[in-house]
């Protein structure tokens, strides 16, 4: 009996220093945590026509947070890391889920989300520093600070005919069944949030070229694919034929690397140019 409760004592006791020592882990870490800065460089523009240049902030950082968190806490206090008042910083957010696609902005050299962008990953330690670089997106015009026109994806939507046109308000009834196979294809590529990542990396989206990208690229396989959309394949495949369609791809493959929902967008333009070539073929035909 005396044996079982000398080992329980020490058991006890031994419990009793691991809880001290985790709290004393756990203090010391948050100590560390709260000495840690996040300093934030931005590119900001007052406006389409205003000169560009670059303001440095410090954020104290917190465990979790993301590049939106950061952003908010410069806008509830904006002051530079020289103590200079500055104008808040501007960008686009909606959803904060990454669905919408109106965060984009370039992180640390890279195009992603700033709603998804956690800072212990975009933005790793050195030191007790965190450095972190935020730009617009290079593909667009820049309408104030990190915020861009993305109208030209919504443009070239119109180009390729992005849409099922309907024929009048009344119901027709169950539509054309689909595969499972089909269906699986038309989500993958329906993912699309024309967040503009791809156009972004492109390396065919530049200021020479009119290239309408990928994205709109998908689109076109996207309809063309479905059983309506069928119907109105031969207009988005003509529209693709043109000087900014689908030949300006250099087949990079940036645009699968950066889509933050992994649509194989390199496999629509590979079956994009087999069907142009035998829409072209026939056309030429006369069939």
């Amino acid at each position: 009996m005396l044996t079982g409760a000398l080992a329980g004592t020490k058991s006890s006791e031994n419990t009793e220093r691991e809880i001290s020592a985790s709290g004393e882990t756990q203090q010391r870490l948050a100590q560390v945590q709260n000495s840690v800065t996040i300093e934030v460089t931005i590119k900001r523009q007052a406006g389409p026509d205003s000169a560009s240049y670059e303001e440095t902030f410090h954020i104290p950082y917190r465990p979790r947070m993301n590049v939106i968190s950061v952003l908010m806490e410069i806008q509830k206090n904006p002051v530079t890391a020289s103590g200079k008042a500055a104008a808040p910083v501007t960008w686009e957010q909606a959803c904060l889920e990454e669905v919408c696609g109106s965060c984009t902005m370039r992180i640390n050299g890279r195009v992603r989300q700033a709603c998804s962008a956690l800072i212990d990953k975009v933005a790793p330690l050195t030191g007790n520093v965190r450095k972190l670089r935020l730009d617009p997106m290079s593909k667009f015009p820049v309408v104030r600070d990190l915020c861009v026109d993305r109208s030209k994806m919504f443009e070239n939507l119109k180009k390729i005919q992005g849409w099922i046109p309907v024929d009048g308000t009344y119901d027709l009834g169950p539509g054309p069944r689909m595969s499972q196979r089909e269906q699986q294809l038309a989500y993958d590529f329906s993912r699309c949030m024309s967040c503009g990542s791809c156009l972004e990396a492109c390396p065919q989206v530049n200021e020479h070229s009119n290239f309408i990208g990928p994205a709109a690229l998908g689109q076109v396989r996207l309809f063309n694919s479905h059983p309506t959309g069928k119907m109105n394949a031969d207009e988005r495949l003509e529209a693709i034929t043109q000087a900014d369609g689908i030949a300006s791809c250099g087949n990079a493959q940036n645009c699968v690397q950066v889509c933050p929902k992994e649509i194989p967008l390199t496999r629509a333009i590979a079956e994009l140019h087999r069907d142009t070539t035998v829409y072209r073929i026939k056309k030429w035909l006369g069939k």
